[in-house]
């Protein structure tokens, strides 16, 4: 049986386009724009009414984590497209509008918007065959693809934590925070020490009577300013320009932090137990101060919840009228059956953090965090997927890329606190590098995939 047989007549959609992109956010506008580069038909769905992904403030897919105050921690000359850099009357740090605002002219510059098709859900990704896939649509439609790129975002679906006990205030994940106004006058605790629980604690700390952050592990505070200028433009000038690996970068960066601001045990910051090569680190310009000011105060982590009390492990307790849980997300593709696959505690098994090996036709954009910028790296991505879809770029067999994820998680249990936390994590320099080596050869014969960003500057 051939693979529209698969399917009932009435259910089977004509499209001349055998590529399927999941999402338009900044990870599915890039791969498209890549794409539409190199001459290849494609079809984007989007669940929402417009692009943007997370960027766009109450988007109404539904899935967007931004709050009103958001920033990007990346600043401008280092976040914007290689052949569409970011105004320099722009701040060095973008809000989320001015973001989207730059997403929008990247698509319309491109061309991309008439190849997404909104408010078009996608229930269901399945194999038909070998290297055909199945899409279905929330509306009953149905279409076949040779190839299938999820860009559906990593950040959107809250991890809860567990803690014994019931709470009787208000509980919310941070993914639901939008302003401090519904917070006015009360005694609220942010649970973590991520860039996003920083963020929202010192967004409500002049408006909430208290603010207290809850924190596990601790974490390594870095300014977005270092001697005026942000800070990961010295990170870049130590790697690009210097060409200092990522590992000994981020420890010239640790002891340059450590010059500027001091030790931030003073502030009731516990040191964290790794170096700061070996975890994230969280930016704010504002956290260390306000902390000096009594504006917000340092709690270790919750052991019980019991009603209005939040018992604490050292033995001290609070009263609280509200929590808000900044412990991250998990990485979920509602449409994909788990079996197919799925994000643990370990790297994915993706042959350049893009390819299944064992599923032919289906790939991953976006699904990184980066020590580096995000934006250029996926932009690098989509020209990588461009060339293999192309008939540029050849892959290895399967056991070849195979031994490329297992020497990936072998690199990266190296260098990583092994957590969820960094089961996406990679290295901007060294993951570009292996994506450009790949594709370079490329550009004799597709010349429309365009100019190659450099690293960060």
């Amino acid at each position: 049986m051939d693979d529209a047989a698969a399917l009932r007549p009435a259910e089977l959609t004509t499209s001349t386009a055998e590529i399927c992109i999941i999402g338009a956010g900044s990870s599915g506008v890039t791969v498209a724009k890549a794409l539409k580069q190199a001459g290849l038909s494609f079809d984007c769905f989007e669940k929402g009414s417009d692009i943007g992904g997370m960027w766009r403030y109450q988007n109404d897919n539904g899935l967007s984590s931004a709050y009103e105050s958001l920033h990007i921690d990346t600043s401008r000359d280092n976040l914007g497209y290689s052949d569409f850099p970011i105004p320099g009357h722009l701040p060095d740090f973008l809000s989320h509008r001015q973001f989207l605002n730059h997403l929008e002219a990247y698509a319309d510059h491109f061309g991309v918007r008439p190849h997404v098709t909104f408010n078009a859900a996608v229930n269901a990704v399945e194999p038909v065959g070998v290297g055909r896939w199945r899409v279905r649509l929330e509306n009953g439609e149905s279409r076949l693809y040779r190839a299938v790129i999820i860009a559906n975002g990593h950040l959107w679906d809250p991890r809860w934590p567990a803690f014994p006990g019931r709470f009787s205030g208000e509980q919310v994940h941070s993914h639901h925070y939008r302003t401090a106004a519904p917070f006015e006058g009360q005694d609220v605790l942010v649970v973590g020490l991520g860039n996003s629980a920083v963020d929202i604690a010192v967004d409500l700390c002049r408006r909430a009577r208290s603010v207290t952050i809850s924190t596990r592990r601790s974490a390594w505070i870095m300014p977005k300013y270092l001697m005026g200028v942000p800070v990961d433009r010295w990170s870049g000038f130590l790697s690009r320009r210097l060409r200092l690996p990522t590992r000994l970068t981020r420890m010239i960066m640790a002891r340059l932090v450590r010059l500027g601001l001091g030790d931030q045990r003073r502030f009731g910051l516990r040191r964290p137990e790794h170096p700061m090569w070996r975890e994230h680190a969280t930016l704010s310009q504002e956290l260390l101060p306000y902390i000096g000011h009594g504006w917000i105060r340092i709690c270790p982590d919750i052991s019980r919840l019991d009603g209005d009390t939040v018992h604490y492990v050292d033995g001290t307790t609070q009263q609280l009228d509200s929590i808000i849980y900044a412990t991250g997300y998990r990485s979920s593709f509602p449409f994909l059956d788990p079996s197919l696959f799925q994000v643990g505690t370990e790297a994915p098994a993706l042959y350049r953090r893009m390819v299944s090996p064992t599923h032919p036709g289906l790939y991953f954009a976006g699904l990184v965090q980066p020590i580096g910028p995000t934006i250029p790296l996926v932009e690098v991505q989509g020209q990588w997927l461009a060339a293999l879809l192309s008939g540029c770029l050849a892959l290895p067999d399967a056991t070849s890329m195979q031994a490329e994820i297992e020497d990936h998680r072998a690199r990266q249990r190296a260098t990583y606190v092994h957590s969820a936390r960094y089961a996406l994590e990679v290295d901007y320099a060294s993951y570009v590098r292996q994506m450009r080596k790949d594709i370079l050869p490329t550009y004799s014969k597709v010349s429309r995939l365009g100019k190659l960003p450099a690293g960060p500057t």
